[in-house]
């Protein structure tokens, strides 16, 4: 499946953080910001409790299709939140390179849908250990499609900071 490229303008900041019409002359490619989102080995997800708090937590998940698949038990804290309340944002745990997706979560059930599929074998390939047989077909998992996407380098900031609108 080909998906379009999301639309690239320059990520706004105050302009006590330095951001000047040269800093916003380049954007990040998409490409490139895509490729570093499914290199990612975890994903840090931002959840809202009941009280309105936040709660961050590390999951596993793998980017398909400009779609964030990522599991979970029900039993789990983050889950039961995402259950009451979809809206998400994610980023990478990555020491040279702020990469933030804010979307809503939906839950798959659809095993044989083309998207279950597709994370299925990006699972399978970036998770082997989980794994014990090739066949095996994934179990309800959660999925965001980010309506947006923010991406600088922390050491050329607020060079090249670049939103990404995929809706």
């Amino acid at each position: 499946m080909t998906t379009p490229t999301p639309m690239a303008t320059p990520a706004r900041f105050p302009a006590e953080y330095g951001q000047t019409p040269e800093t916003t002359a380049q954007l990040l490619g998409w490409d490139e910001v895509s490729e570093r989102i499914a290199a990612s080995p975890n994903y840090w997800l931002a959840t809202t409790t009941d009280a309105g708090s936040p709660n961050l937590r590390p999951v596993d998940g793998v980017f398909v299709e400009q779609t964030l698949a990522f599991g979970g038990s029900p039993k789990t804290r983050w889950v039961r939140h995402l259950q009451q309340r979809a809206e998400v944002s994610a980023s990478l745990p990555d020491a040279e390179h702020a990469i933030i997706l804010e979307g809503r979560a939906e839950l798959v059930t659809d095993a044989q849908s083309p998207l279950a599929l597709a994370v299925a074998a990006a699972n399978r390939a970036k998770y082997p250990q989980y794994y014990t047989s090739e066949s095996a077909l994934p179990g309800p998992f959660w999925s965001c499609r980010p309506r947006r996407v923010y991406a600088w380098s922390l050491s050329t900031f607020p060079n090249r900071a670049t939103r990404f609108e995929l809706e």
